[in-house]
């Protein structure tokens, strides 16, 4: 069953509220490219968690709606999969409820604020605030949700430092948060490519039925398979490039995209290959970032996706 689709005054469309499993919901934002995240839902028993929140006020307004049609109990909790505004932003909608993520989720957090707007200005953001986590872990923590349980793995790491895989071992389905997209090229500059590789087994070690990640479709193992093919042959352009004396963005124009040709917001390759240039040479990525330092980066990075892309990557949130 769904709910939820529809139209905002600006013609944005909104998500898709789907029951993937008995109480367990993927609230899908198409199409899945940059900002258009997606979130989670876990109901039993008169209880509700959400799992990430989204990246406007009229797409948090939207999620809010669905989420509590038909009846269902407004979410006691909110959790984060990681710090990135477009899982976060909308935390405000939704007062009632603790907010849960690792602690450098909430480091992070405060310390990026609301950069993101900034990234891209055009984009009609609304009164988005910073709703910091009420309730950090470290490792793994388990929200009894009615007869489900919200098992929170940290992935070390991956996507970025901070990210938290939510898997309910009773109906087999796992929310990857963005360590894994579908349908949609990964990102990690903030992140790590064998880290990435890690978390992905780690996460396949689970056995899940159904992936919900955190951009893109809903899928099944299949959703892993092609992660891990795009960051090992990212290892190997890599590896070829520092050889070859290339820069990562020589690198990413010469790359033929092969099976990832397909994947939405292909530009990504460009800081890929820088986070994957720097593994290649040894250098190790801290377990906390310097915000300040990494919105610098970030911007000479983004005019490198321009450069590649040919236009300044579009952000339809």
């Amino acid at each position: 069953m769904s709910a939820g689709m529809g139209e905002d005054g600006g013609g944005n469309k909104g998500g898709v509220l789907d029951e993937v499993a008995d109480g367990v919901f993927a609230y899908v934002q198409p199409d899945g490219s940059w900002c258009v995240n997606n979130a989670g839902l876990l109901v039993s028993q008169g209880r509700a968690v959400l799992v990430d929140t989204v990246a406007t006020e009229a797409r948090a307004r939207r999620l809010r709606a669905a989420v509590l049609a038909q009846g269902r109990p407004v979410p006691s909790a909110v959790v984060n999969t990681h710090s990135h505004g477009d899982h976060t932003f909308g935390n405000f909608l939704f007062p009632e409820a603790v907010v849960y993520a690792h602690h450098e989720t909430r480091r992070e957090m405060a310390a990026a604020g609301l950069h993101l707007t900034e990234v891209w200005p055009e984009v009609e953001w609304g009164a988005v605030q910073v709703v910091l986590p009420q309730a950090t872990y470290r490792s793994e923590l388990t929200l009894h949700v009615g007869g489900l349980t919200a098992e929170l793995i940290h992935l070390e790491v991956a996507h970025s430092t901070n990210d938290t895989a939510v898997w309910v071992p009773e109906r087999r389905v796992l929310f990857t948060g963005d360590v894994v997209m579908s349908g949609v090229t990964p990102f990690l500059p903030m992140g790590s490519v064998a880290g990435s590789l890690r978390a992905v087994a780690r996460m396949r070690a689970l056995d899940p039925a159904v992936v919900v990640a955190g951009h893109g479709v809903v899928g099944g193992a299949e959703v892993l398979d092609t992660t891990e093919a795009y960051l090992r042959w990212l290892q190997d352009l890599a590896r070829e490039g520092v050889g070859a004396g290339l820069t990562p963005l020589e690198v990413a124009q010469e790359a033929d995209l092969g099976p990832f040709a397909a994947l939405l917001d292909p530009e990504r390759i460009v800081p890929n290959l820088h986070r994957a240039f720097a593994e290649e040479r040894g250098r190790a990525h801290g377990a906390a970032l310097d915000m300040s330092a990494v919105i610098l980066e970030m911007g000479a990075v983004f005019q490198e996706m321009t450069v590649y892309r040919g236009a300044r990557p579009a952000c339809h949130a």
